[in-house]
């Protein structure tokens, strides 16, 4: 998030103090920001907006993930609407008050996560945050909100506007979710889901609804078909790959693994229909328990050999346990276990948490 960082400017010697405050608040979120202002305001600590402000803003606004102006409202919206082409492609644009007593939104909201930058410094330095994109306003989530909170690509952004629109309308949207329907609830996040067993099915429960979203890990042609034919807002999100990794003592429950297991995503927020799959040490093979736990969640295991575990290597990974280490041969399971179900490319979403003799991990795919 934010990978080429924020820029933060101020305009006048009044804001400075409050543009402190707001480099504070994001980097104590752990988020890269540097300090702009025109010359005469420029420091060893603020770099200067060269050769004019205008100029200097419009580099800023190809450079940078987002701006977060110190300033009038005016002023930042007259510098930067020049430069606006699209919501997928500004970057976030979030305004703050010199005194700092508000955080206003002002461009892409959701897709820029002007929104969550938003919050993020009016929590930090105390402000009011104002966000008035729609969805918001109505206390619904938007397809981007909904997709981010999914753990999801949106692979049709054309489609947003009409379907958003439809969201603020109070029209009727559907989430439709192709693949084993484990754990499925009936409603998330507002919407309800459904699960379809192909393509028929799915066009089935679209033609009762105005719009929808639909979640599905194979996108093939059949698929991107079927959504063009429809003339109705259809997003198609697909969900990145999330492998549960699971560590246990030898007599442990199967109930104890589905409630660790279930507790860990809970804590992290994410819905069990959207995990792949379970992973665990070979010697777990032969465990009824474990193969019951795969049942239970509807979930498919995959038992993964020592040798395998021991030769994996990741920047994520915890220190090794001398226990574990002692006992099985290889100084972790649960995280090594996780990462390589979903192929050894991604990054830890939770690691190591232990609860009655079981250890639980989570990874998700790049």
């Amino acid at each position: 998030m934010f990978e080429r960082g924020i820029a933060v400017v101020y305009v006048t010697k009044r804001g400075r103090g409050t543009a402190f405050k707001v480099k504070e608040a994001l980097e104590k979120a752990g988020l890269s920001c540097k300090l702009f202002a025109p010359e005469k305001y420029a420091s060893d600590e603020v770099l200067p907006l060269r050769p004019t402000f205008l100029e200097g803003v419009k580099e800023l606004f190809s450079k940078f993930n987002a701006i977060v102006a110190v300033a009038a409202t005016g002023i930042i919206i007259r510098a930067v609407a020049p430069l606006l082409k699209s919501k997928f492609s500004d970057p976030a644009v979030v305004c703050v008050d010199v005194v700092g007593r508000f955080v206003i939104s002002l461009i892409s909201g959701h897709h820029g996560k002007a929104n969550f930058l938003t919050r993020l410094i009016a929590d930090g330095i105390g402000a009011v945050p104002v966000i008035t994109t729609a969805t918001e306003a109505i206390g619904r989530k938007s397809v981007e909100d909904l997709a981010k909170k999914l753990r999801c690509d949106i692979l049709n952004p054309e489609v947003l506007k009409e379907l958003n629109s439809l969201i603020v309308n109070d029209g009727k949207v559907v989430i439709v979710y192709i693949g084993r329907p484990n754990a499925l609830p009936r409603r998330i996040y507002g919407y309800e889901i459904i699960a379809a067993e192909g393509i028929q099915d799915l066009l089935n429960i679209l033609r009762d609804f105005e719009g929808g979203a639909l979640i599905t890990r194979k996108v093939d042609e059949e698929v991107l078909r079927a959504l063009k034919g429809l003339f109705k807002p259809v997003a198609l999100l697909r969900p990145k790959r999330i492998a549960v990794g699971i560590g246990a003592r030898k007599n442990v429950k199967a109930e104890d693994v589905c409630r660790a297991v279930t507790s860990a995503l809970r804590a992290i927020g994410v819905p069990l229909f959207l995990v792949e799959k379970i992973a665990t040490v070979e010697t777990k093979k032969s465990s009824p328990e474990l193969i019951n736990v795969a049942d239970k969640l509807g979930t498919p295991i995959q038992f993964i050999s020592i040798e395998e575990l021991k030769s994996f290597n990741h920047p994520d990974l915890s220190p090794d346990s001398d226990v574990v280490k002692e006992n099985i041969g290889v100084g972790g399971v649960c995280e090594r276990a996780a990462l390589i179900a979903i192929g050894g490319k991604g990054r830890l979403i939770l690691r190591k948490v232990k609860m009655n003799g079981v250890t639980v991990a989570v990874a998700e795919a790049e």
